[in-house]
């Protein structure tokens, strides 16, 4: 008993010294926020200042020493982040993951994210260069100074920022990330996959019926997709399903397959924005509303930040105005993204066009190298590509492209079993993929801009993704305009790159780009007379708009919200509108609801629901039992009247991202006997009642008045990749409970594929912010975590409450005090 007490004493001991250690290195690793530091390169003192608000004001003597200062910023409070989006746009995560990851690194170096990043660097202009090398310059120093320390991320993982190479950014890195975000928001590649898919199994009449088109529009193409596609061979041999690959069994290979899979689907990435100008608003002048929706991650996304430094000369010979710009920054690039100057405001959202298109590429059977194009047969453009790949040996990967671009059918799983690998590879044209890519150059005009027209000047060169921008200055102009470049195609494009088109055939190429003048858009005169104007990623093209420019829009329930909103008042002040981006009654409820009333449900608790859902009237709130029911329920239905047609595994496939209301809605206002089976839809509604009502008292008991939709729909902000590692995401993760659904305003997007947590929110307002142009510092904002990146830190997750509460802070130039002030040194 006295050697087992001085043991458990040793261990006491060794566990207070190893917290200890733990404690020191945790504090060592924190962002220094007061003091003084220095950085190489600047040319004078820059102030750094956290507010009240936690936004962090740099105030340098020129506009290269504050884009110095931001790289050395989001080093100190997003370091792991920029390693790990580092990694992921070059195809570099196996490094340091495994092969559970190998599929997205494949993806990675197929697409050419870095090496098209090159080519576009070389197109910017010398001071767009010089402005991305000061930042680069200021996060590489920031970590071979030493003053910043590496994050527990690093060392769970052993790794170092930059990796062997020990280059933690580059400027290719930061115009790499501009195309990142394009691939999250632009195109339709998925859709047309999801297309080709189903066209295995479907007619075409049905086809249009799974995937309908916009409310009110007719199918984008009358080409009869599954009949094409059987007359060419598309599809691979029954027996070649066995050849397809096994699902993956950990958490963080799920989520790289997933991401694999799911690349290119527009559904669901969307925002909403909105402006009222002055003759519609208390105070008179314009207001303005932002809330984009994107993925949840943890950190968030955006950083906040205010950027000043007076007016001068970069490299090149560029002569620019004071900056004095503040709003949401991307760490990865030095400039404001959505935000404010002195004198304009603006916001996006996803416009959502057609620039992405599938091209079938024919095979010679005899020269496997080869493909067909209009001219005869070509070579394939190749190359090859070593991923390191931790715990094993290094993996080759051959690289195929076409005339189209890189061919994706090598590199997602999905295109195995389902197309004759044999007959036909599946290559990408998208344009974000050209050298005259001048994105990250617009944004960087865009903060010296004081008017809405010289806002619209400066994202003349915003190139992809597309976005529908609202715009509002402080002598009252208000402005919409979708900003980027539409690839053109021929008039007798019967497909119009809605699904994979015979890529040897050259009527189905792209003929060019679609003058920038001729983009949508609307001047003050047209919103004045409305009173506001609204995108919520609706088909945004006036009646008479001359060109095609896409098919695969959100469905408008969002957007008729909002303007029912806005209509409700005669005069908008800064709380009414932040009231709508908090508004979480669901137009999607209204379709379905009459439906699932008239369900003759067998199980022991179906007469107590359908008396609670009586009195639904849509609101997605927290503590609803309604919402959750419907929203179990509508999961429920679908699956019922899609997976006898789809099959499980195709449906499996293209579910979650993708929801199927449209489709569902139009199944059961017909009544149609294809989905619902001989009789009437009415018994799979009642079963799909039945199924709903077993999966959520499994879960939350018997009592109906206790059921919460919030307990369901927890808002969770995903570490990456720790969010995929049972205990650790625990403490990397951000959660909260959540309001909303697919369909509100206040969004809640659920992937109902998801294994474990099926309705959590993962796709919602990454940020909400209302810029009032009345008055410089009336402006307000929130976001779902943190400006800090590093867990441990309070700052990492001390706006989750409020964000899920709909309160914000402010967005004040001029704050009345300082929480932290440090000045960097040259």
């Amino acid at each position: 008993m006295k050697w087992f007490g001085r043991l458990a004493l040793l261990c006491v001991v060794a566990a207070l010294a190893t917290g200890g250690v733990v404690s020191v290195h945790l504090l060592r690793s924190m962002p220094k926020l007061d003091g003084q530091a220095s950085l190489k390169g600047l040319k004078g003192p820059v102030q750094v200042a956290r507010d009240a608000s936690d936004v962090t004001h740099i105030s340098a003597g020129s506009a290269m020493d504050a884009w110095r200062a931001m790289g050395f910023v989001h080093a100190q409070e997003r370091g792991w982040q920029l390693e790990f989006n580092r990694r992921l746009m070059r195809g570099e995560l196996s490094e340091i993951l495994g092969a559970a990851t190998l599929d997205t690194d494949k993806l990675m170096r197929t697409l050419g994210i870095i090496g098209m990043a090159r080519q576009q660097l070389k197109g910017l202009s010398p001071a767009a260069q010089a402005a991305l090398q000061a930042y680069s310059e200021g996060i590489q120093d920031a970590w071979q100074s030493g003053q910043v320390r590496p994050s527990p991320e690093f060392k769970l993982l052993g790794t170092q920022a930059g990796g062997q190479s020990g280059q933690a950014w580059s400027p290719e890195d930061s115009v790499g990330w501009a195309l990142m975000m394009a691939l999250d928001l632009g195109g339709n590649w998925g859709q047309e996959f999801a297309r080709l898919s189903a066209s295995q199994v479907l007619k075409h009449e049905q086809l249009w019926q799974l995937l309908p088109a916009y409310p009110g529009e007719k199918p984008a193409t009358a080409v009869d997709l599954p009949a094409l596609y059987a007359r060419l061979g598309v599809y691979a041999p029954a027996t070649a399903k066995a050849a397809q690959v096994q699902p993956p069994v950990s958490a963080l290979a799920q989520w790289s397959d997933d991401w694999v899979r799911d690349m290119g689907i527009l559904e669901g990435k969307g925002s909403n924005n909105w402006v009222v100008p002055g003759n519609r608003t208390v105070s008179g002048k314009p207001l303005l509303a932002n809330d984009p929706h994107l993925a949840l991650s943890s950190p968030a996304i955006w950083y906040f930040a205010h950027l000043k430094a007076p007016a001068g000369e970069l490299p090149g010979g560029q002569k620019h105005p004071a900056l004095n710009v503040m709003g949401a920054t991307l760490p990865g690039l030095p400039f404001v993204v959505l935000g404010r100057t002195l004198g304009v405001a603006w916001g996006f959202t996803n416009t959502g066009p057609d620039v992405q298109d599938l091209y079938l590429e024919q095979l010679d059977s005899a020269k496997p190298d080869q493909y067909r194009t209009p001219e005869g047969w070509a070579n394939f453009e190749q190359r090859s590509e070593t991923i390191r790949v931790k715990g094993q040996g290094d993996v080759v990967l051959s690289v195929r492209s076409t005339r189209h671009g890189p061919v994706i059918s090598d590199v997602q799983p999905q295109y195995r079993g389902l197309i004759n690998a044999q007959r036909y590879a599946v290559s990408l044209r998208w344009s974000a993929l050209t050298p005259d890519n001048k994105t990250v150059e617009a944004g960087m005009q865009a903060n010296w801009a004081q008017t809405v027209q010289q806002l619209q000047q400066a994202f003349a060169d915003h190139h992809a993704p597309m976005q529908s921008v609202v715009m509002a200055d402080t002598q009252g102009t208000v402005a919409f305009r979708a900003v980027g470049k539409l690839p053109t195609r021929a008039a007798n494009n019967n497909i119009r790159g809605v699904a994979p088109s015979p890529g040897w055939l050259a009527k189905y190429d792209w003929t060019g780009w679609l003058p920038v003048a001729q983009n949508p858009g609307l001047d003050a005169a047209h919103i004045e007379k409305k009173g506001w104007h609204a995108t919520a990623n609706q088909n945004i093209l006036p009646p008479d708009y001359p060109h095609f420019i896409g098919g695969d829009w959100t469905t408008p329930e969002r957007f008729e919200r909002i303007e029912q909103l806005l209509e409700a008042k005669p005069q908008h002040s800064r709380e009414s509108l932040q009231a709508i981006q908090n508004d979480v009654l669901s137009l999607g409820v209204k379709a379905l609801l009459p439906d699932l009333m008239r369900a003759q449900p067998q199980h022991p608790l179906g007469a107590q629901a359908l008396k609670v859902l009586a009195t639904f009237d849509g609101q997605m709130r927290k503590d609803s039992a309604s919402a959750l029911i419907f929203n179990v329920w509508a999961d429920e239905l679908t699956r019922v009247l899609l997976v006898p047609q789809l099959g499980a595994e195709r449906f499996q496939g293209l579910y979650g991202k993708r929801h199927f209301r449209a489709a569902v809605e139009g199944i059961l206002s017909r009544n149609d006997a294809f989905w619902c089976g001989a009789q009437s839809c009415v018994p799979q509604v009642s079963a799909a009642l039945d199924r709903a009502l077993a999966r959520i008292s499994a879960r939350q008991g018997q009592n109906l008045s206790q059921w919460r939709w919030g307990a369901w729909h927890p808002a969770i902000s995903g570490h990456k990749p720790f969010g995929k590692v049972p205990y650790l995401n625990a403490l990397f993760d951000v959660r909260t409970e959540s309001a909303g659904d697919l369909f509100t305003v206040n969004v809640g997007q659920y992937w109902a594929n998801d294994k474990q947590e099926p309705f959590a929110n993962r796709h919602a307002a990454s940020l909400r912010a209302v810029y009032d142009l009345s008055a410089l510092d009336a402006s307000q904002f929130i976001y779902q975590t943190g400006q800090s990146g590093h867990v441990f830190s309070p700052r990492s997750r001390d706006m989750a409450a409020a964000w899920t509460q709909g309160t914000y802070r402010d967005l004040r130039f001029e704050p009345a005090y300082w929480a932290h002030q440090m000045v960097l040194y040259p």
